[in-house]
């Protein structure tokens, strides 16, 4: 049960960002949804600008789920230890280009979709966004638990 506790989380984000990667979650379909509320949000933007929006909005989606899939990643791997270890980022790291160049490679066979190596690049940088996050918060942690530690009673 303890693999489910610390991998759970990260196989099933991944199952998600796979998902995301059908034919359910093209361009086109998603423009379907997106583009009229962005009208309506926007009403005097052009459609230029709303469709720059919609683009922006499913390139956020790529920042999210990756963001998202490092931190789970590095929650794994560190099984429940308070203690950083820049071993696991990097492995965090490698799984998530690993992830985003299968996922792009996925994608080339969906109807609708096609691979990007731009997008596989934009993965891993939103990976390396979620290690740098995690690690702050690591230290600020761990300063907090040493400062209520080290308090006079």
């Amino acid at each position: 049960m303890r693999w489910v506790r610390y991998w759970g989380p990260a196989a099933v984000w991944a199952v998600v960002i796979s998902v995301a990667s059908t034919g359910h979650f093209t361009s086109e379909k998603t423009a379907g949804h997106m583009i009229p509320f962005l009208h309506w949000l926007f009403p005097h933007a052009s459609w230029v600008t709303i469709g720059e929006i919609h683009h922006l909005i499913r390139k956020s989606g790529h920042v999210f789920e990756y963001f998202v899939f490092t931190l789970l990643l590095i929650y794994g791997f560190s099984g429940g230890r308070r203690e950083w270890r820049w071993s696991w980022a990097l492995i965090a790291l490698g799984c998530v280009a690993c992830y985003a160049g299968l996922d792009e490679f996925h994608q080339s066979f969906v109807p609708g979709r096609g691979a990007s190596v731009w997008d596989a690049m934009l993965d891993t940088s939103a990976g390396t966004l979620g290690i740098l996050v995690a690690w702050i918060w690591w230290r600020r942690a761990g300063r907090r638990a040493r400062v209520s530690n080290h308090r006079p009673t």
